[in-house]
């Protein structure tokens, strides 16, 4: 009877250090592997990086298509321009055909 009182107390001793140290453990391994741990992270930035090389070429393909609108304005539209998205659009222009402007 000694021998399972005095193991019921080592249990008992032991069960408050245990429990510290399964929750430590617990948030520990959240913080490195939780979704917003450490490696979460590192994911993160990397995904940042390719989505600004994204933003980048967005922009450019932005500043060039404002650029052709621009050429387009009806008001002081670019002439070579509009000669050549009209023989496109109607066709009479050949794929490997080169348009040679005069003025």
């Amino acid at each position: 009877m000694k021998q399972a009182q005095q193991l019921w107390n080592l249990l008992q001793t032991a069960a408050t250090p245990a429990l510290a140290f399964i929750v430590v453990a617990f948030f520990g391994g959240y913080a490195l592997f939780g979704a917003n741990g450490v490696l979460a992270g590192i994911e993160y930035r990397h995904q940042l990086q390719q989505r600004q090389q994204e933003l980048v070429l967005l922009q450019k393909q932005k500043a060039e298509i404002a650029n052709r609108v621009q050429l387009l304005d009806p008001q002081r539209a670019n002439p070579d321009l509009v000669d050549e998205l009209v023989r496109r659009e109607l066709g009479l222009a050949h794929p490997d055909e080169v348009i040679i402007p005069l003025k």
